[in-house]
């Protein structure tokens, strides 16, 4: 630290050449996160200073979050579920195996998961002292139920599906896996982290939310398709106590039994979840959905044009494009500005169709990817 401070001019000018480091998002189609929506902006602001691990100090910001959970609770199928706002999917993921774990009279346990699933498992494994069994996929990609079902045991805790895989947006066969998880008596959780704020708007045949009776929590972020501020996440329970299962004892906070893995938690993220779910209603983020969506639909177009097919027909707005060599393809188009990524396997081009993209980036991108190919030959 400098012994004597600088000016606020000096500081915000040192401010401004950072965020000019920082890239646009609009030639952007690796990242499930999107700039907020305007109105989230002014309410993060407004409740910045605010504390909701210590709600009784702040009672209207505790009163938003709670007012949040229950309207995500509406959006994924049960009303009466009960949660609260997280930092994000890794928060929510560790708390949601942290509960099934904690429902058990043992610690040597493990969690079944899809060989898709988040990074953040890795890291629960580590943290709980927890085995992490990974299943195979299927053709589709989604769990193979097979592999889920020859990987339990009696020491385990959880299934793990997934609502919108990271790599390719696909949807496990949920409905499958709680059956599963009902004749074996244990939970199983459901990582939508990004799919939590699509698939509800979709028209289609999957069973993924608590309308799945087997279903005992779900992680959802806000902060993705939800266009809140950064952080701002949601982990819902069925049952209350599995939610206090969490609960440590803090006499000396105005709520002696928190339960979210943060101590200290900013009112504003639940102010800007708040403010988005209110604006837009569910016909407001219909329109943004569908909007997407047909962003994804030209995009699969615009590549077969060229000669590229998807890896999979694209479930939600993630679109992956087979290729021989898409690490080439993407150091590539990295020298014309453009940020994508690359899926494992199968390996493929994979692209984020987010409410910042749009119909000409997408055409630009289309012309870049469609020369690009043509030089490697």
């Amino acid at each position: 630290m400098r012994d004597q401070g600088k000016s606020e001019e000096e500081v915000m000018e040192g401010l401004q050449r950072m965020r000019e480091k920082d890239l646009s998002y609009h030639r952007i189609f690796s990242s499930m996160c999107t700039p907020p929506h305007p109105i989230a902006l002014l309410a993060h602001e407004r409740f910045q200073e605010t504390n909701l691990g210590d709600p009784g100090l702040f009672p209207g910001s505790a009163e938003l979050e709670a007012e949040a959970v229950r309207m995500m609770a509406e959006l994924l199928g049960y009303p009466d579920a009960c949660g609260y706002l997280s930092t994000g999917g890794t928060e929510s993921n560790i708390q949601a195996i942290r509960a099934a774990r904690n429902a058990h009279s043992f610690r040597d346990g493990n969690i079944v998961v899809p060989k898709s699933a988040h990074f953040s498992f890795d890291k629960i494994g580590d943290l709980l002292s927890i085995e992490i069994r990974k299943a195979d996929l299927d053709d589709d990609l989604k769990a193979d139920l097979a592999s889920v079902e020859s990987l339990i045991d009696d020491k385990t805790v959880s299934l793990v599906g997934i609502a919108g895989t990271t790599e390719f947006g696909q949807v496990d066969p949920i409905g499958e896996m709680g059956e599963i998880a009902l004749d074996s008596g244990i939970h199983l959780h459901v990582d939508a982290a990004f799919g939590g704020f699509v698939l509800p708007f979709l028209e289609g045949e999957w069973r993924w939310d608590f309308t799945v009776e087997a279903v005992t929590s779900i992680t959802i972020d806000p902060h993705k398709m939800g266009m809140a501020t950064i952080p701002g996440g949601g982990l819902l329970f069925r049952r209350p106590e599995d939610l206090e299962r969490l609960a440590a004892y803090a006499p000396y906070l105005t709520v002696a039994r928190p339960k979210a893995l943060t101590g200290t938690r900013s009112g504003a993220a639940a102010a800007a979840i708040w403010a988005v779910m209110n604006h837009l209603g569910r016909e407001g983020f219909k329109k943004v959905i569908d909007r997407c969506m047909d962003l994804s639909r030209r995009m699969v177009a615009g590549a077969r044009e060229i000669g590229v097919e998807p890896a999979i027909e694209p479930v939600m707005n993630v679109v992956t494009l087979r290729m021989d060599d898409p690490e080439g393809v993407r150091a590539d188009l990295l020298e014309r500005r453009w940020r994508v990524s690359t899926t494992r396997c199968p390996k493929a081009l994979r692209l984020i169709l987010m409410p910042h993209s749009t119909a000409e980036s997408v055409d630009l991108f289309l012309e870049d990817l469609r020369d690009v190919l043509k030089r490697r030959g």
